[in-house]
C-alpha cells in the first residue's frame, strides 16, 4: 500500500490495541491472554529454544503509521516466566499532515520474569511527527532487556530527517523507585540532523539496555571489545544494569553489535545461548 493511500484510509487515525499475558505452565510459558485490536495482532507463540521461553512477533497489517494513528501495547509476565518479543518487519512511520502519531507500551515484569524486547528497525520519513512512551515495572527479581534502533529519513534514498519531530520517552522503574529514565527528543532540521549533539549527519541511533541484573566491569569490557564497526558506540554500567549506545550509518552494523552483546547478556543472565528470531533472518 502507498503511502497516499494508506493516508486516506486513515484519515481518523487507526486505534491499534495488543494486550498480551504470559503465565508459568508447569516450566512452560504459555501466552494465556491475546487480545487485539486492528492494526495490531499477533502471531501464535514458538518455542525454538525448549518450552521455558516463548517467542512472540508482532503484526502491524496495515504497513505503517501516520498522523493521528494510537497504537497501544501492554505486556505483562507473571512470575517465572520468560518471553522474547519481537516484529514481523520494520516499523514504518510515514509523513505527517501535521497531527501527531503515538505509540504507548506498557510492560509489567513480575518477580523472577525476564522480557526480551527486541522490535525490528524503526524508520521515521522524513516529515513524521511521531512520540513513543515506554513504561516498564519490575518487581523484585525481574528484568528487562531491549533494544531500538531507529532511522531517521530513508537515507538509501537520500532522504534526511529535516522536518517533523521524534519523541522517544522510555522509564524503567521497580517497586516505585526509577531505574532508568532516558527521554529523547529530535526536532527535524538541517542543524539538529548535522549537530554533533544531534545526528552528527549519521542517520541511524540505537540504544540496548538491560535492567534488573549487577553488570560485572568485566562483562562492560567484554562489551566494548565486540564493537568493531564504523559508527560511534559507547557502553554504560548503570546502578542495575547496563546500556549501550549507537549513532551510525549501518543497520547491520549495530544489529550485529547488539545481537553479540545480547548473546553475552544472555549467557551470563539467563543461562540461554544466542536463538535468533527465524523472522529477522527472512
Amino acid at each position: 500500500m502507498n503511502q497516499c493511500n494508506y493516508q486516506a484510509e486513515s484519515e481518523n487515525g487507526w486505534h491499534g490495541k495488543l494486550n498480551l499475558v504470559y503465565a508459568d505452565r508447569l516450566g512452560t510459558t504459555a501466552l494465556i491472554h491475546n487480545s487485539h485490536q486492528a492494526p495490531l495482532k499477533v502471531q501464535r507463540p514458538f518455542y525454538p529454544e525448549g518450552q521455558q521461553v516463548c517467542h512472540s512477533v508482532i503484526l502491524h497489517t496495515a504497513g505503517g503509521v501516520v498522523g493521528g494513528d494510537r497504537m497501544t501495547l501492554d505486556f505483562h509476565l507473571q512470575p517465572n516466566t520468560q518471553a522474547l518479543i519481537t516484529t514481523a518487519a520494520a516499523s514504518k512511520i510515514y509523513r505527517s499532515n501535521g497531527t501527531q502519531a503515538k505509540q504507548s507500551i506498557k510492560i509489567q515484569v513480575d518477580a523472577g520474569a525476564c522480557l526480551e524486547w527486541f522490535p525490528q528497525e524503526t524508520i521515521v520519513f522524513n516529515g513524521a511527527i511521531y512520540r513513543q512512551d515506554l513504561r516498564v515495572e519490575l518487581a523484585t527479581g525481574a528484568s528487562y532487556l531491549g533494544w531500538e534502533i531507529t532511522r531517521f529519513g530513508r537515507s538509501a534514498r537520500g532522504e534526511k530527517f529535516v522536518q517533523g519531530e521524534w519523541r522517544n520517552h522510555t522509564e524503567i522503574w521497580q517497586q516505585g523507585k526509577p531505574l532508568w529514565i532516558d527521554r529523547q527528543w529530535l526536532p527535524g532540521s538541517e542543524e539538529v540532523f548535522h549537530s554533533p549533539h544531534g545526528l552528527a549527519g549519521q542517520p541511524i541511533t540505537g540504544n540496548l539496555v538491560l535492567v534488573g541484573g549487577v553488570v560485572s566491569a568485566e562483562i562492560v569490557e567484554k562489551a566494548r571489545s565486540k564493537w568493531n564497526g564504523g559508527g560511534e558506540a559507547g557502553v554504560t554500567r548503570l546502578e542495575n544494569g547496563f546500556l549501550c549506545r549507537y549513532r551510525g550509518s549501518s543497520t547491520y552494523e549495530v544489529r550485529n553489535w547488539f545481537i553479540d552483546v545480547w548473546q553475552l547478556l544472555r549467557m551470563s543472565f539467563l543461562n540461554c545461548d544466542k536463538c535468533i528470531p527465524r523472522v529477522w533472518q527472512i
